[in-house]
């Protein structure tokens, strides 16, 4: 240790904390925050005043980039070149700043991403509307501080007559904060600025009609404005911007066209990044991309694949790649030195305010000025009005400073006007000029009359504010770049998926999957079908839907739980594959089984689901009416559909349009056929009312068909019996009367097949056309396959004909109605098309039929539910709606 040092023992962390919180100043005061008057960081404030003392102005000649940085380096900013130029040539980006503060020459990169050349190859010089952001500089209108060696002077801030803050926002990351503040139009942001001066306590929500949203040097479409209030009102907020496309077609193909790409996105990396997605298979239906941009604008095209569907692969692009993009508003500024969040009425606030101030130092100048050249006046027209004698005054003194004190003593002068009179030049002294220091006087006084008005009186000041921004916006203004889509939000998943026909398949042993409709091509009349989905040993297709991707598909479990998924979310297969299992695809107990199917139209659309209904039934004979719209907000563990009592389960569920029929039927060969409207609409959880009186403990239920009415008599009955007897009878017979007579819910019943020890119980109900075919599955495992129209319909009370020999004690387990395997008579539609049976033919479910134009109509419900509500022993009338 050297004399006279010594050692202070310094705690290391009240030191390091120390000096973290002076870096952290630091970084926030001086370097990363902009100052809310005038939009600038210290780095832009330095490149620009550097400027102004080079005089590179817009009108001058462009000079070196390398002579600016050196110019601002060596004065103001001793900090590495590198900050300096980068700064320089964000200022000179078109792409980068909403106003182009610097006018570059040369290379200054491109929106791809490239570099800008070195500063000894390029120029810039300031733009015109930085010589408006330095406007009355030199009339004393801010305070200046010494540079970081004390030599000399620079600005804290500039007199800007642009709200450059909100026109150009701002970036940066501080210490434990960092600011993020969008662009605005030029014209919106002024006239937001006139309306906040015309009334100081202007609502938020008005001053957006003038400042619409922020604007974007790169153009693109802000998508939605929800983000946008919110960014307005607290200062904080999420705004989603889309690129700017539109569609054209060459050579038979469709592509999309580019022409605006969201701020801030790197075009060239977006395109790798898009590539690399079509080819890792995550975005399909794109052949190829290029990028055709030139210099007269921006142009990248993307060419689709002919079975493409453009509107799609645009929704997948947004939803995968920055073609859709996010800023996320943070308005952080530099409020009299202290980071303060700030909504858009507090940064035109602070910029009023700023101007505000700088008019009065202005007109404070000014008047100075004019007073101190009013005074020179004063003495220089006693002079000329007494211009002999101040001539022989000023002959006479053998120096100027004894001149001086003659014509102060003589004229009661001050010492600047007699300065002034001795260095008075001989021209003065002719009349011509005398004229002109009088009129020069008058000027001058008129003028110190109006800067003392301007500074007594605020109105004053405010309106040639006013006038100021009005000048910059007729100099500045322009157009909007970015459009706005007030309606727009997040892209859900249905904008990816294409609205098209597809056809459901569920086997009888519960495997389900979705095939395109397309894959059912139409065959030539006498057609004999074509092989449809490969499924397990002993399965076969038991219900069959034509839906849209969009549409709904509701489960019900015996237990009385109700899932749904949407269309789409149902695994895709081709006509022959077996599909997936549903207990893999829905949150289903071990225990439980899906009893039902439904395949419904849009749940979220109220109109429709008000206006139709779901009926259950359980095996104990209950039944229960509720509306569709209290089964449209899903849960992932299913929502309860019925509360099912111990012994019971659900057998069925359908859907209805409020005007239908129920057919009920028990084991013990009894029907029940009542209306739709005998059944009051109940809770979502409640167990429903009796809907058929059983014969004793062990009857039970066996199945339930609803009717439209508009199909009553159309419709036929088939029932089966466990020994393999079965019947079709019509509702309705050819003279018009009921076959199966309409009585009150919960009845015991009319006879619907004689049963005896030959035939056995009842096991099965079904409503069949001549179209369908019979699906009959033993107990041993036997399925035997048989045509509905190869059975004669019969009357009421007959026990109907063998179906099927059994062998011992083999008894049917279950009976399904099923499509046609094959057809020698395809059906026509309208146009003549051969429609075909594998994808049309009426199932038991039917639930919709294709419309001339190929889309969708739901046929007012393929299975229309009834249920009715008389009265009749009331069983649980608990509507304990969750």
């Amino acid at each position: 240790m050297s004399d006279g040092e010594r050692l202070i023992p310094i705690n290391i962390e009240d030191e390091m904390k120390s000096a973290y919180i002076d870096y952290s100043m630091s970084v926030i005061v001086s370097r990363a925050l902009p100052d809310v008057r005038d939009g600038l960081k210290p780095v832009h404030r330095r490149v620009l005043y550097g400027m102004y003392d080079l005089g590179v102005f817009s009108n001058r000649a462009h000079k070196k980039s390398a002579r600016i940085v050196g110019e601002v380096l060596g004065k103001y900013h001793p900090h590495g070149d590198t900050s300096v130029y980068d700064a320089m040539v964000r200022m000179a980006q078109e792409w980068s700043l909403r106003y182009l503060l610097v006018d570059g020459q040369g290379n200054f990169g491109s929106i791809d991403g490239d570099s800008p050349a070195a500063m000894r190859y390029t120029e810039a010089r300031m733009k015109k509307m930085s010589e408006d952001i330095m406007a009355d500089i030199d009339k004393e209108t801010v305070d200046f501080q010494l540079n970081f060696d004390d030599t000399l002077q620079e600005p804290t801030v500039m007199p800007t007559r642009v709200p450059n803050l909100l026109i150009n926002g701002a970036s940066g990351i501080a210490v434990g904060m960092a600011t993020n503040m969008a662009p605005h139009n030029l014209t919106e942001v002024i006239d937001g600025t006139l309306a906040y001066i015309d009334n100081n306590d202007i609502e938020i929500d008005e001053l957006i009609t003038h400042i619409k949203a922020p604007d974007f040097p790169t153009g693109g479409t802000i998508y939605g404005m929800e983000g946008v209030r919110e960014a307005f009102k607290t200062g904080r907020g999420r705004i989603v911007i889309r690129a700017k496309v539109n569609f054209e077609e060459s050579n038979g193909k469709e592509a999309i066209v580019v022409s605006e790409i969201p701020y801030q996105v790197n075009k060239a990396e977006m395109i790798k990044k898009t590539a690399d997605l079509i080819n890792d298979k995550k975005i399909e239906g794109i052949s190829n991309i290029r990028d055709e941009s030139d210099r007269t604008g921006m142009r990248i095209v993307y060419e689709l694949k002919r079975d493409a569907v453009p509107n799609v692969v645009l929704n997948t692009l947004y939803k995968f790649t920055q073609l859709q993009s996010s800023f996320s508003v943070n308005n952080i500024a530099l409020v009299k030195g202290r980071p303060q969040m700030l909504n858009v009425k507090d940064l035109i606030h602070y910029f009023v305010e700023h101007r505000h101030d700088v008019v009065i130092r202005r007109t404070q100048f000014e008047l100075r000025k004019a007073e101190e050249r009013a005074h020179i006046l004063e003495g220089l027209i006693i002079a000329s009005d007494n211009i002999d004698e101040v001539i022989a005054l000023i002959r006479s003194s053998k120096d100027g400073d004894e001149a001086r004190a003659k014509l102060i003593e003589r004229f009661s002068l001050s010492d600047i006007q007699a300065r002034a009179i001795v260095e008075m030049r001989l021209r003065q002294l002719t009349g011509l000029e005398q004229d002109k220091l009088r009129a020069e006087y008058e000027e001058i006084m008129k003028l110190i009359q109006r800067l003392k008005d301007l500074l007594a009186n605020k109105d004053l000041r405010m309106e040639l504010i006013k006038e100021e921004l009005i000048e910059i916006r007729d100099k500045y203004g322009d157009a909007r770049r970015s459009l706005i889509e007030y309606s727009g939000g997040d892209v859900s998943i249905e904008d990816l998926i294409a609205d098209e026909n597809v056809v459901i398949t569920i086997s009888h042993a519960g495997y389900i999957k979705r095939t395109n409709l397309t894959e059912y091509k139409t065959q030539n009349r006498g057609g004999v079908g074509q092989k449809s989905a490969g499924t397990r040993d002993q399965d076969f297709l038991e219900h069959m839907y034509v839906a849209t991707n969009h549409q709904y598909m509701m489960f019900f479990t015996q237990k009385g739980k109700c899932f749904w998924m949407r269309v789409y979310e149902i695994p895709e297969g081709s006509k022959t594959a077996k599909g997936r299992a549903l207990q893999n695809l829905i949150n289903i107990e071990s225990d439980d089984k899906v009893k039902a199917f439904i395949c419904t139209q849009d749940l979220k659309d109220k109109e429709y689901t008000n206006s139709h209904n779901l009926i259950m039934v359980t095996k104990k004979g209950q039944v229960k009416k509720t509306s569709l719209d209290k089964y449209s907000k899903p849960r992932v563990n299913g929502v309860a559909a019925i509360t099912i009592r111990e012994d019971d389960e659900l057998l069925e569920a359908q859907l209805t349009n409020g005007e239908s029929q129920i057919i009920m039927a028990v084991k013990s060969g009894k029907l029940v056929r009542f209306e739709e409207t005998k059944t009051r609409p109940m809770g979502r959880t409640a167990s429903g009312v009796r809907g058929i009186t059983l014969k004793d403990e062990t009857d039970e239920v066996i199945g339930m068909v609803t009717v439209d009415k508009d199909d009553i008599n159309d419709s036929q009955i088939l029932v089966v019996t466990e020994n393999g007897y079965g019947k079709r009878t019509k509702l309705v017979d050819d003279d018009g009367e009921d076959v199966y007579r309409i009585t009150n819910r919960g009845g015991k019943g009319v006879k619907t097949l004689n049963i005896t020890e030959k035939t056995g119980k009842l096991i099965s109900i079904s409503a069949v056309t001549d179209a369908d075919d019979l699906m009959i599955i033993n107990k041993s495992g036997l399925t035997i396959r048989m045509a509905v129209e190869d059975l004669r319909v019969m009357g009421r009370a007959t026990q109907g004909v063998k179906l099927i020999n059994l062998k011992g004690n083999d008894s049917i387990a279950a009976v399904t109605v099923v499509m046609k395997d094959d057809v020698s008579e395809p059906e026509v539609d309208e146009d003549g098309n051969v429609i075909e049976v594998e994808a049309i033919e009426r199932v038991k479910p039917v639930l919709e039929v294709l419309e001339d134009d190929g889309s969708v109509e739901d046929d007012e419900e393929e299975d229309d539910d009834i249920v009715d509500d008389d009265d009749a022993e009331a069983e649980d009338d608990s509507e304990d709606d969750e």
